[in-house]
């Protein structure tokens, strides 16, 4: 088989699986990468084709809906599938030939339904590539902002809401670009320029960070040299808005703090580095498979102090009361600020879910709050913008706990402040169209009694 039609045919497995079982695209990619041994080239089709689909599904559905009359949810889910990635390449893929996404689609549809199935893959996208429609101006409307830039309705309303017009324009543009590869340099084996003078050694080009100095950009190098780099501890790929988080903390060597919901690991083993390995990092989470990822990121890293506990976040404050001078609280969240990196949240999200989300927020920050000792730090961090998780939360969290106050965090981070949007006072957002990172709600608290 050849690598293109490989290609296509991994991307579609990744696609229907996503939708099918609730996978996510990410974690699919790389398994299926790592498995199937294609070429750098090839690699990058499946990458674009997995990606550019889920991203851009509401302006493919919607041309596939001008190109046949049965309704797309009508089909087979593995059809829809086919249908999706051969119209996806139609429209927005100009380096690929109409005729060959034609083609390649009806042989998949082949493979994975019947003659007529194929037939009709065959007939829809024959008509489409003839004719490939336009998508209209979104006219200022939620719907037609949902179309041209392929979010759903209820999101778009919200963010017109809160963004006003072009703020929720450059949102959903945000959204839908390819963010950049960033990376936390392991500054326990050196000062960030040794470290990227490193990579550069073993042919991983970077760019520095304009928001904190162990943050690079990954601007060039082959895969292969990247995982070498991994797997030797060199780095860690992080968000930049991630690695804000654990600024905010500010841990110093020697401090004891607990990471209330630490797994996969990064924030801890950030935490860890800004200590230099030295003190006490307790990372906490329900699973062992959880607090299996974090210790081996720890000893990938050559890191020492953590140690993982498996333990309900709700429960640290009893567990360990007031033993911390810095919690961490990165809570599960809606994923609202990921979706550039994970474009399938937005598909599968609901209104509904947000309040029930809150809730899970409230009673994990309530729960952790008495592990922090008198003066200490309580940070509170999720990856999303909604008010219900993030203002709302710390709003009801300080009115039953009066012995916490806001810290004022005016200088967080020391690079590029202006990317930042503050908020009420120890409270900050990240927007992906304003920090150019993931989005992020922060909030630091002190205790004072």
């Amino acid at each position: 088989m050849d690598g293109p039609r490989a290609a296509r045919e991994v991307a579609f497995d990744i696609l229907h699986r996503v939708e099918a079982g609730g996978a996510w695209s990410g974690t699919l990619l790389r398994r299926a990468l790592d498995r199937a041994g294609l070429r750098p080239a090839d690699e990058a089709l499946v990458t674009e084709l997995t990606y550019g689909t889920l991203r851009h599904r509401a302006e493919v559905d919607w041309a596939l809906s001008r190109s046949t009359r049965r309704p797309l949810e009508a089909l087979p889910s593995r059809i829809r599938t086919v249908l999706r990635l051969g119209a996806y390449q139609i429209l927005f893929m100009d380096r690929i030939p109409a005729f060959a996404a034609v083609s390649e689609a009806v042989s998949l549809a082949k493979r994975v339904g019947h003659a007529g199935t194929a037939a009709l893959v065959n007939a829809v996208l024959r008509r489409m590539a003839a004719s490939p429609p336009e998508i209209p101006a979104d006219r200022g409307t939620v719907e037609g902002i949902a179309l041209r830039y392929s979010h759903p309705a209820w999101l778009v309303a919200r963010w017109l809401r809160r963004f006003g017009l072009e703020g929720t324009r450059a949102l959903c543009e945000a959204n839908n670009r390819t963010p950049p590869s960033a990376i936390r340099l392991n500054t326990l084996r050196g000062a960030p320029e040794q470290v990227a003078s490193r990579l550069a050694e073993t042919g991983v080009e970077t760019e520095p960070s304009a928001l904190l100095p162990e943050g690079r950009r990954i601007v060039a190098g082959p895969a292969d040299a990247r995982k070498r780099a991994y797997d030797a501890g060199w780095f860690t790929p992080q968000d930049e808005g991630s690695m804000l988080v654990g600024r905010l903390v500010a841990p110093a060597p020697g401090n004891t703090v607990v990471d209330a919901c630490a797994a996969p690991g990064g924030k801890a083993t950030h935490l860890a580095a800004l200590m230099e390995d030295r003190g006490r990092v307790i990372a906490c989470d329900v699973g062992p498979a959880k607090l299996a990822a974090v210790s081996r990121q720890c000893a990938r890293l050559g890191i020492s102090i953590v140690e993982t506990r498996e333990l309900d976040g709700a429960s640290v404050g009893a567990e360990y009361p007031g033993a911390a001078d810095r919690v961490l609280v990165d809570a599960p969240c809606s994923g609202l600020g990921v979706v550039r990196r994970r474009p399938e949240i937005k598909w599968r999200l609901q209104p509904q879910h947000l309040a029930r989300l809150a809730a899970v927020q409230r009673r994990l920050l309530g729960g952790a709050a008495g592990a922090v000792r008198r003066g200490g730090v309580l940070v509170y961090s999720v990856c999303t913008f909604e008010p219900e998780e993030g203002p709302a939360v710390i709003e009801a969290f300080l009115r039953e706990h009066d012995e916490f106050a806001p810290l004022p965090i005016a200088g967080w981070p020391p690079g590029a402040p202006d990317r930042v949007t503050f908020a009420a006072e120890g409270t900050a957002f990240l927007y992906p169209h304003r920090a150019d990172t993931d989005g992020f709600f922060v909030a630091a608290l002190r205790r004072t009694a």
